[in-house]
């Protein structure tokens, strides 16, 4: 009786029981004892985050307006890692497992493969042809509503497009705010870190509206069910997803298969991206996007088996349910807390919000228009294209409760940001050639 009340949901482990590993892993790394490789890394990494979920899901309006438990983690974490409480050792082991061996590439594969796999065919190939102009009305909204924010502060509607509205609605960091500064310093001649540098530093903010909003947005949706579906689709008319019932039964082989073909899907979207077909119209392709595309063909040509695509929504619950804390304690790694907290000037934050908020109501309206539910396009393809990119995709979609919807999440951070890419080269040329 005592461990069913207070059963630990995050990995199914009674309070005692997870409380005795994370004292045991806290100890180890305080004394240096815990390995600095991938798995002292990851007991350390899920032990921070088990105490900061646990503590943030029972802060009252915290845990229902603000993100609970994993946006404490992530904070927690960036003070954590800003201020050197975790001995060095092991922020450069948990610097190795988000950077050179890309732990977050890796667990998208798995989240993209069975968010697309696990939808009806008609039901994806509606969505997917929505989605793009749901993309472009939440971008040109977070244009407008930045530009009537700078306006109260003395900003011209010129450096809000350049400065502001780009590196927040560009797809994050490494797919968004590096090529605008690489623009930037072509155009200019100026080095590229005096343009990233604040668009960084704005990104962030922004970042942080997104996943606090996000919560936001679920909050609204348990209020109002007829604005949401199931948090798996986003077509107002529903569909079915691919299901392990009677008919499919998942077995490990089911599994092994849909791992081998989640990383097989990555590897041909990195044969495209970099060998085959790397740019188009001079715009370079993620691999990401690449991995959607031959996904959601894959599922609507009706060629891989049921027991496969159960599997693989299989295994995009264990990642979503039991590994999302790893990556918010990563994100946090990366977030340096006093050069955030130096940004937080009024005239950025009205600036940044409104951005955010223009995504949303925008992408909202548009998706609404086109059959969506208004809240998860708000969510998809507004606040993922406002964020840190992958890793903001995960923060937002964990926040909001809609893991299932990690592919259109990578549809704007990849092609919408990419969209972002050759508009921000047009601009940047005609207004500081």
């Amino acid at each position: 009786m005592f461990d069913q009340k207070f059963e630990v949901k995050t990995f199914g482990l009674p309070l005692w029981l997870a409380c005795i590993v994370t004292a045991v892993a806290i100890i180890a790394a305080a004394t240096g004892a815990l390995s600095a490789d991938l798995a002292g890394s990851f007991v350390l990494m899920l032990s921070i985050g088990f105490i900061c979920n646990e503590i943030g899901e029972r802060i009252p309006f915290w845990n229902s307006y603000i993100g609970g438990g994993l946006v404490l983690t992530f904070l927690v974490s960036a003070f954590l890692f800003t201020y050197n409480i975790i001995p060095q050792k092991y922020a450069d082991a948990i610097g190795m497992v988000m950077d050179d061996a890309d732990f977050l590439t890796f667990f998208i594969i798995f989240l993209i493969t069975g968010s697309i796999l696990s939808l009806d065919r008609k039901l994806l190939l509606r969505s997917f042809a929505g989605y793009i102009p749901t993309i472009l009305g939440g971008l040109v909204d977070a244009g407008v509503l930045g530009i009537a924010a700078g306006l109260l502060f003395g900003v011209n509607p010129v450096n809000i497009l350049l400065k502001y509205v780009l590196p927040i609605m560009g797809g994050g960091n490494g797919a968004g705010a590096v090529p605008l500064s690489q623009i930037y310093e072509t155009v200019t001649g100026d080095p590229a870190a005096n343009y990233y540098s604040f668009a960084i530093t704005i990104l962030t903010i922004a970042n942080i509206f997104a996943i606090l909003t996000a919560a936001v947005l679920h909050k609204i949706g348990t209020k109002k069910p007829c604005w949401t579906g199931d948090g798996t689709n986003l077509i107002r008319s529903g569909g079915e997803l691919a299901s392990e019932g009677a008919a499919v039964k998942v077995t490990m082989k089911d599994l092994g298969g849909a791992f081998f073909l989640s990383i097989g899907f990555y590897a041909l979207g990195m044969l495209f991206a970099k060998t085959i077909l790397p740019a188009v119209f001079g715009t370079p392709i993620h691999q990401f996007a690449y991995m959607i595309i031959f996904v959601a063909l894959a599922a609507g040509l009706g060629i891989i088996p049921d027991n496969v695509r159960a599997g693989a929504k299989k295994l995009q619950s264990f990642f979503s349910s039991n590994l999302i804390l790893i990556i918010m304690v990563g994100v946090g790694v990366d977030t340096n807390i006093i050069e955030l907290v130096n940004a937080i000037t009024p005239g950025n934050m009205v600036i940044a919000l409104a951005i955010v908020v223009g995504a949303v109501l925008g992408a909202a309206v548009v998706g609404y228009l086109v059959g969506f539910y208004p809240i998860d396009p708000a969510i998809t393809a507004g606040l993922c294209m406002a964020n840190r990119g992958g890793s903001g995709d995960l923060a937002v979609l964990g926040a909001s409760k809609r893991m299932p919807l990690m592919a259109y999440a990578q549809l704007s951070s990849r092609l919408g940001g990419g969209i972002v890419l050759i508009i921000g080269s047009a601009l940047l040329g005609a207004f500081l050639k």
